[in-house]
């Protein structure tokens, strides 16, 4: 076996006993980790104008939707049970309408020994379902779809 491969051995969330543990990243260094992930809302067209012109009857939409992606982020270690808390540095959600829907993307930074991808990947999940959860009065066929992450970064600090 080759050292990476026994490097990630050493980092299983599963101890020699068979037993959920999670990872010991303690003796990892500190650096600035980024991720960068997105998913789409498929919808109606109809459900998308109402959405542009403000008015779905629960209120601002995407504005909601934003700030729960960054709820979410922020809670990520509570949520996912082996994810380990991060002191969150910045979190941005932006959206993009597309003829089929809308694509949410969510960018997340720290400084810490461990990836924001859980991070990314939890906020980009959270804004969509707050989209679904606020639309779905009026549009009963939406579908989360393409959640992914695009990037993940990490570099050492000065």
């Amino acid at each position: 076996m080759n050292d990476k491969r026994e490097d990630k051995k050493q980092l299983s969330h599963i101890d020699q006993q068979g037993d959920a543990r999670m990872v010991d990243v303690g003796n990892k260094k500190i650096q600035r980790r980024t991720a960068r992930a997105s998913g789409l809302i498929r919808m109606a067209g109809h459900t998308i104008q109402s959405i542009k012109k403000d008015q779905v009857k629960k209120g601002n939409v995407l504005a909601v939707a934003r700030v729960a992606g960054i709820q979410a982020a922020k809670a990520t270690s509570s949520m996912i049970p082996m994810c380990h808390p991060l002191p969150l540095d910045s979190i941005s959600v932006d959206f993009k309408y597309c003829d089929e829907g809308i694509l949410a993307t969510c960018s997340v930074s720290c400084q810490a020994r461990t990836g924001v991808e859980m991070e990314a990947l939890t906020c980009v999940s959270v804004a969509l379902l707050t989209i679904y959860d606020m639309c779905k009065a009026i549009d009963k066929g939406m579908v989360l779809d393409q959640i992914t992450l695009i990037s993940k970064q990490k570099e050492d600090l000065s």
